[in-house]
C-alpha cells in the first residue's frame, strides 16, 4: 500500500515505535486514529510525498508498534508519552522541526506535541476530531450512543480487553463499519491491516490504555494547560466531516479556538475517515495549508 516508502521504525524509551518513510523534501508526520493503524494514509501517501518527507507512524499500543503494559496511572499511554514517542522518532530520522497531521486519536497525539514541543511543529492539520476535554464535558445522549467505545475502553480491566479479543472482526466491523459511509471506503488490504493487527492480543490492551489515559491523566494536563493559558501556536487547520459524529455534537473551531489563535477550519464533505472516504479532497485542502 506504500509503494516506494521504506522502513523506518525506532525503538523510543524501550518501545518500538513502527513507521515507514517515503518522498522527499520537507518532513511530514501523519498519526492514524483508533482502531487503525498507518495504513490510513495509503490512498493519500503517494502525493503527499511528491512534496514532502512523509514518515507514517504507529502509536504506541497500535499497528506494529510496541503495546507495554499499562502503569497504574496509565501515563504511559498519556498523549504526552505519545507526543514524546513521535517526537524522538522524527528527531531519529534527522528531522528536528516538521510539518504533523493527525486523524482522531492521532489528532489528540498531534494537538498535545503541538503544546508541549512548540519548536519541534511547524504546522498542524487535525482531522475529525474536537478537544478532549470538551467532547467529555458536552457529552449528550447522540454522542454516547454514538460513540459508545469512550464508555467501553475506559472500562476496568480485563473486561474491555477480553470481549475484543474473543472476536476482533467483530469490534472492527462495530467501530469502523458503523460510521456513516460503512465498510466502502477501506479497500481489502488495509482493512486487512486493521484486523491483523487488533487480532494481536496485546492491541486491545493498548487501545484501552489509550482511552483510559484520555479520561485521567490526558484531562488533567489539558485543564492544567488551558487554566495557565498555554496555547497551540503554531499555524493550525481543523477539518472534520460533515456527516460524522464530531461535526454533529460539537463545535470543533470554536473548541479549538479556545487552545490557538491561529486556527481556522471547516467541514468536508464526508464522514470521520477522511483518508480513506474523501482523499482528493483531503489533499486539496491540506497542501496549500503545508506548503506556505
Amino acid at each position: 500500500m506504500f509503494e516506494g516508502y521504506t522502513e523506518a521504525s525506532a525503538t523510543i524509551d524501550g518501545v518500538r515505535i513502527h513507521a515507514v518513510k517515503g518522498g522527499r523534501g520537507p518532513a511530514l508526520l501523519l498519526l492514524h486514529g483508533h482502531p487503525q493503524t498507518h495504513a490510513i494514509w495509503h490512498k493519500v501517501a503517494p502525493a503527499l510525498a511528491r512534496h514532502f518527507t512523509v514518515i507514517a507512524a504507529d502509536l504506541r499500543g497500535y499497528g506494529d508498534s510496541g503495546k507495554p503494559q499499562g502503569a497504574e496511572d496509565h501515563s504511559n499511554y498519556s498523549k504526552r508519552r505519545m507526543a514524546l514517542d513521535q517526537v524522538e522518532l522524527m528527531r531519529r530520522h534527522g528531522h528536528e522541526s516538521f510539518a504533523l497531521l493527525g486523524h482522531d486519536r492521532g489528532g489528540r497525539v498531534a494537538a498535545r506535541m503541538a503544546i508541549d514541543h512548540p519548536d519541534a511543529v511547524t504546522r498542524l492539520v487535525t482531522l475529525d476530531v474536537a478537544p478532549t476535554a470538551a467532547m467529555y464535558e458536552q457529552t449528550t445522549f447522540d454522542f454516547a450512543r454514538a460513540y459508545w467505545h469512550w464508555f467501553f475502553l475506559i472500562q476496568s480491566p480485563p473486561l474491555p480487553e477480553t470481549l475484543i479479543r474473543a472476536d476482533p472482526d467483530l469490534y472492527l466491523k462495530q467501530t469502523i463499519g458503523a460510521r456513516s459511509a460503512g465498510l466502502k471506503p477501506f479497500t481489502p488490504e488495509a482493512y486487512a491491516a486493521y484486523l491483523r493487527c487488533l487480532s494481536d492480543p496485546a492491541t486491545a490492551h493498548g487501545i484501552c490504555e489509550d482511552y483510559r489515559a484520555s479520561v485521567t491523566i490526558d484531562l488533567e494536563h489539558d485543564r492544567a494547560d488551558l487554566a495557565a493559558g498555554k496555547q497551540i501556536a503554531c499555524p493550525f487547520l481543523a477539518l472534520w466531516g460533515a456527516h460524522g459524529v464530531v461535526g454533529k455534537c460539537f463545535d470543533p473551531l470554536a473548541e479549538w479556538s479556545k487552545w490557538s489563535a491561529n486556527v481556522q477550519g471547516n467541514a468536508l464533505p464526508c464522514g470521520h475517515y477522511i483518508p480513506e472516504e474523501a482523499p482528493e479532497l483531503l489533499l486539496e485542502r491540506v497542501l496549500p495549508f503545508l506548503q506556505r
